[in-house]
């Protein structure tokens, strides 16, 4: 096609082990065609475009010099593993990135054996790394063979305790392992922390031009024990609090800084790696998020995700707006609250532009703490912050609040400190698929004593509940809302305080009660209009409260109707659930209540538009009609009137 770049080289190679048959110039052009056909394919299924370009070099010499799928190249998040999957026999497929039944964003092990590890979930890759290394000595089997694992993880990523536990046990273990610290000074927003300014030092004080004699002389490099590289890093990283260099104290053999967009750096020494390492070893890269491409390269976020886009331009082709996103509802909602009460403060773990946070940093940068990727932290931070007499908000995806569970149990739910939590990505998020979907957070909050869990309905009701949650200092409360734009209600001018454990009722009909939490709301709404035209008029309800359940609100409609049905967008276990619970404690089904729970089905579902993702999940409006006719013995829509 006309449109494509053109990549002679690249056209060449169809598997990793074509590689091998070309110089090292010819890798050079090799990476050059990459890019471009990396940049190619985003600008037309849109994704995570920075990543990728700033490891193009990285994972051409990776796939040269070593063997893969035998040895083990397991991506940290796996954001920039849109250049390993073109080499790794992807290629046709690539413009599929993050599209129904398309190729996965992240490295997934069922979509190729080149995927030896799946990853959305950052600072996992040394773990994985480590263990891959333990199985191959101990005589694990695989059917593409186990050799070397190497774990490519971001400077970003390695903020997360995680990673630390994971290099602890290395340096214990003695396996050979590579990692392969790719420093490009940014995760998804600009790197904070205390490692981050100890990198930025470690290169500020070393001169490359030393450092590229000794990578190209790759004889003189690494003899035992690593010489060039202990020395340098010794002289560099001298004066750290564990004493003396910080990889080395943890078991790793340091090489580097090394220009991670130099090929002719990047070849040798890991050709010198894989020849000779015996333990442990770090490989210390430097990248540029975005590199290659230069509207990436001038973007704040180094074009770390972007919609369809001119490849020309660097355009992103956005629909437009019809209603303010959620994210944004918060996020301004958040500066006004915090505008009439200085307690309140706002915490996150390397999302303050996810979260919407990025606005009460700007107006209240001495309040609001980004902790970079580090949600267990956060959570414990935020609980004793609220400990310290403020009032935290801590602003996180489900997906990502389930990795700091064991705090928000231990440090803040045991405690019953008011820590209020701001889920976003809640239910169903669309091409970033399972990784990403907030499933479960429904379950793992409202078993949780003393815990207040709502979810909005829309984005009125989300102001409300920011307001709800500010003045809640009884313990810790809960508010989750969903991915994109609001439904196009009226915004008040200001959220209301709702009262704790009370639903509202959005019409009355009969029947038939469909108590929906959360944002179903409005195809709830949409089912009941068609049944409406089909002589069926059901009460609808907004329960707004999963913990504690507005107890009157349910047993009224109990009491009232022939059927209840719940919707919820969460796993078994939630919402529905403790609906469920109430009604049979309250002795409610002996008296011959049909009751129905429409939840997500008991499975992980694949990337594609929300809609498509909710049609698998079995609750768009066409959805819930059926449910109704069904529950109420009307078998087939349009056959019989109710």
């Amino acid at each position: 096609m006309s449109d494509r770049p053109n990549t002679p080289l690249l056209d060449l190679v169809s598997r990793p082990a074509d590689l091998k048959q070309f110089s090292d110039s010819q890798l050079r052009q090799i990476a050059d065609e990459l890019r471009a056909e990396t940049v190619s394919a985003v600008s037309v299924t849109g994704g995570h475009l920075g990543a990728g370009l700033g490891v193009v070099e990285l994972t051409t010499a990776l796939h040269a010099v070593f063997d893969t799928p035998r040895d083990k190249i397991i991506w940290d998040v796996g954001h920039q593993c849109y250049p390993h999957k073109i080499l790794t026999e992807r290629r046709d497929r690539i413009r599929t990135l993050r599209m129904k039944d398309g190729l996965s964003g992240f490295t997934k092990r069922s979509e190729s054996p080149y995927d030896p590890f799946g990853a959305a979930h950052s600072s996992t890759s040394i773990s994985a790394a480590l263990g891959f290394s333990v199985a191959r000595d101990l005589g694990g089997v695989t059917p593409e063979g186990l050799g070397d694992a190497i774990a490519v993880i971001g400077d970003g990523s390695m903020s997360a305790g995680m990673a630390f536990e994971a290099m602890n046990n290395a340096g214990h273990l003695k396996k050979r392992l590579v990692v392969i610290l790719n420093d490009n000074e940014m995760s998804i927003a600009p790197p904070v922390g205390a490692l981050s300014s100890y990198l930025s030092r470690i290169y500020t004080e070393a001169p490359f031009h030393d450092l590229k004699a000794a990578a190209k002389g790759a004889v003189s490099l690494l003899p035992e024990p690593f010489r060039e590289g202990a020395k340098r890093a010794k002289e560099m990283l001298k004066g750290m609090a564990m004493g003396g260099t910080f990889f080395k104290e943890l078991g790793f053999s340091y090489i580097g800084p090394i220009d991670g967009h130099d090929i002719d750096q990047l070849l040798p020494v890991l050709r010198t790696v894989k020849a000779r390492a015996t333990g442990p070893i770090l490989i210390h890269v430097l990248t540029k998020k975005g590199k290659g491409y230069a509207p990436a390269e001038q973007a704040r976020d180094k074009g770390h995700a972007t919609a369809k886009f001119d490849v020309v331009t660097g355009k992103q082709h956005k629909a437009p707006s019809n209603a303010p996103s959620y994210t944004s509802v918060f996020g301004n909602t958040l500066v006004e609250e915090a505008g009439r009460d200085d307690k309140i403060v706002a915490v996150t773990a390397a999302m303050p532009d996810g979260t919407g946070l990025n606005l009460f940093a700007e107006r209240y940068p001495s309040r609001c703490f980004d902790v970079a990727i580090a949600e267990q932290h956060g959570v414990t931070f935020a609980a004793a912050l609220a400990a310290g007499g403020m009032k935290p908000f801590c602003a996180m995806y489900s997906t990502f609040l389930q990795r700091g569970y064991d705090q928000v149990v231990h440090d803040v739910a045991i405690q019953r400190l008011p820590v209020r939590f701001a889920i976003d990505r809640a239910g169903l998020v669309g091409a970033d698929g399972a990784t990403h979907a907030g499933s479960f957070d429904i379950a793992y909050l409202s078993n949780l004593p003393g815990m207040v869990v709502m979810a909005a309905a829309d984005e009125a009701e989300l102001m409300h509940m920011v307001a709800t949650a500010a003045a809640h200092d009884a313990g810790p409360i809960a508010f989750r809302y969903p991915r994109g734009e609001g439904v196009g209600v009226d915004l008040p001018e200001r959220g209301e305080v709702l009262e704790i454990g009370k639903g509202r009722i959005i019409q009355t009909g009969a029947r038939v009660a469909l108590l929906s939490f959360g944002t179903r709301l409005a195809e709830v709404q949409k089912a009941a209009e068609a049944l409406t035209a089909k002589g069926i008029t059901p009460t609808i309800a907004d329960a707004r409260f999963a913990k504690p359940l507005d107890r009157d609100l349910i047993l009224d409609l109990a009491a009232n109707h022939e059927a209840l049905i719940t919707i919820e967008e969460g796993a078994i276990g939630g919402f529905g659930s403790h609906v469920a619970q109430l009604l049979a404690d309250e002795g409610v089904f002996d008296a011959g209540l049909k009751y129905r729970s429409m939840v997500l089905p008991d499975i992980f579902i694949d990337q594609a538009s929300p809609a498509d993702m909710y049609a698998v999940a079995g609750m768009n409006a066409e959805q819930i009609e059926a449910k109704v006719l069904s529950v109420l013995g009307v078998a087939t829509i349009g056959e019989k009137r109710a």
